[in-house]
């Protein structure tokens, strides 16, 4: 959301990391179960601006472009058998939006693209060479709107294990890949107060070794959280 000012808070929630313990078959099925839903074309009055209650959505909606540019992400999970992970990229540092940041790999829906899927899957192919044989689309996540002026569809896959990647360095300069029970263990969510225009927004943030995920992707990420848990229909 831009440069604000912030103040680290962590709160965990009672019970909450029973769902970063399940087996990842157990996972799996929950992830196919809960995503399945939303299969199809996203509800254009279903959107995001991070993790922030729907009353004080409507009130930040005015500092957001009126007509966001669509875009789409692909959330790969990468299903490993006995493990899942998320892959994720560092975006490289001489980009002129976000640059050095923790994103899923993705872009602007063009007039081509087969939807927000489409989008996801080609933007996947350009920036890391992640084939689209190898995906598995389960479904959609609310969209989130961007400061920058997009609003962003999150396409959550299941990635079949043993795939290439070519990486496009003029926008990635990393590739990795985090065990997805640190994502859904609320230990890990660390909640920082930001001052945006007139409004105090609490926004999670995820720090994972050196790297920080926060942002949008992190949003995403808590997005994903909560609809795994039931809390976000």
């Amino acid at each position: 959301m831009g440069p604000a000012s912030f103040s680290p808070e962590v709160r965990v929630e009672p019970g909450a990391g029973d769902l970063a313990r399940l087996p990842a078959a157990t996972l799996r099925e929950l992830i196919r179960t809960r995503l399945s839903k939303r299969r199809t074309v996203a509800d254009g009055d279903d959107w995001r601006l991070g993790a922030v209650p729907s009353d004080q959505r409507v009130a930040l909606r005015r500092y957001f472009p009126l007509a966001p540019v669509p875009a789409a992400v692909l959330v790969p999970i990468v299903d490993r058998g006995d493990a899942l992970t998320v892959l994720l990229t560092e975006r490289a540092s001489d980009l002129r939006q976000h640059a050095g940041q923790i994103s899923f790999p993705g872009g602007r829906v063009e007039a081509g693209d087969a939807g927000a899927v489409g989008a996801a899957l080609r933007e996947a192919g350009e920036e890391i060479g992640l084939p689209a044989s190898h995906v598995e689309v389960v479904g959609l996540l609310p969209d989130h709107l961007i400061v920058t002026g997009y609003r962003v569809t999150p396409v959550v896959s299941l990635v079949r294990a043993g795939f290439p990647l070519e990486v496009d360095r003029r926008e990635v300069a990393d590739v990795f890949e985090v065990p997805l029970p640190f994502f859904l263990d609320p230990s890990n969510h660390v909640r920082r107060r930001r001052r945006f225009e007139q409004h105090e927004v609490e926004l999670t943030d995820m720090p994972y070794g050196t790297r920080n995920i926060w942002g949008a992707t992190a949003s995403m990420l808590m997005t994903l959280y909560r609809i795994l848990r039931g809390e976000d229909r």
